[in-house]
């Protein structure tokens, strides 16, 4: 069972990784701007993997809750989470927005 340090660790690690993929997100936003799409793939990519990071470390505490193993609940906790559900709302519009910029680009190349 995760200690309270444990589970301090392991919220500080979902912050970070979300935060890094939300960072890619935009990113790769600015890259679609600018019409380099190449590149702005790539950085959904990262933020992707970033995503499998927190994804996999969240997993470990449903796992253990899922055993009956009970977590204290934690303001950084409940942090963690935020950040991690705001980074995939941010990938998600992202990835629309992307999709945007690349049809502006057809439909100007038509005029």
């Amino acid at each position: 069972m995760s200690t309270k340090e444990d589970l301090q660790m392991i919220s500080f690690s979902i912050i970070m990784h979300a935060g890094n993929a939300r960072s890619n997100c935009m990113e790769a936003l600015q890259m679609g701007r600018n019409g380099h799409f190449d590149k702005a793939f790539e950085k959904m990519e990262s933020a992707d993997e970033e995503f499998v990071k927190a994804h996999n470390k969240q997993t470990t505490l449903l796992q253990e809750e899922s055993q009956g193993k009970s977590h204290d609940l934690s303001i950084i906790l409940i942090h963690a989470q935020d950040h991690l559900m705001t980074a995939m709302t941010v990938k998600e519009m992202a990835t629309e927005m992307i999709e945007m910029y690349k049809r502006i680009v057809v439909l100007e190349e038509g005029k």
